[in-house]
């Protein structure tokens, strides 16, 4: 079995072993992370350009409208390698209106309570929301 295949192509006793089951979530978080800094430097690189006209606020609301999308064809065609389905293209923004909330308020916090500069900020949001940004997307994709 390649490291391509998925577990619905391989036997029974193959696909059912625990190790190709770490192995293929290790496979896809792997992914995940290389999909997201591609993602997080467009959408940060959109943030920061906008910063010169714009509150931080709607800079970052701006660029995370784009990174969703951004996030969507990416995740499904190369991290989880699943086909475009309407359901899941439904669903998925949900994932990020999550991850936006929560960034949102620790985007607030760092820059208001902590003092980060508002530059630096972002990048604190967004390694802490990692995990539970991963394990949504994840289902949400492979349920369809």
């Amino acid at each position: 079995m390649s490291e391509h295949d998925d577990e619905r192509t391989a036997s029974p006793a193959v696909a059912a072993h625990p190790r190709n089951g770490w192995m293929r979530l290790a496979g896809e978080f792997a992914r995940f992370l290389v999909m997201g800094g591609a993602n997080t430097l467009v959408a940060y690189a959109v943030y920061l350009v906008l910063l010169n006209w714009m509150r931080y606020e709607i800079a970052y609301t701006i660029g995370y409208a784009i990174g969703i999308a951004m996030a969507y064809v990416l995740s499904s065609t190369f991290v989880f390698r699943q086909p475009f389905r309407r359901r899941s293209a439904m669903r998925f923004p949900f994932v990020y209106v999550a991850q936006f909330l929560v960034s949102f308020a620790l985007l607030r916090v760092a820059v208001e309570w902590i003092g980060l500069p508002a530059w630096l900020a972002l990048g604190f949001a967004v390694i802490t929301t990692i995990p539970v940004t991963f394990a949504l997307s994840r289902w949400i994709l492979r349920a369809g």
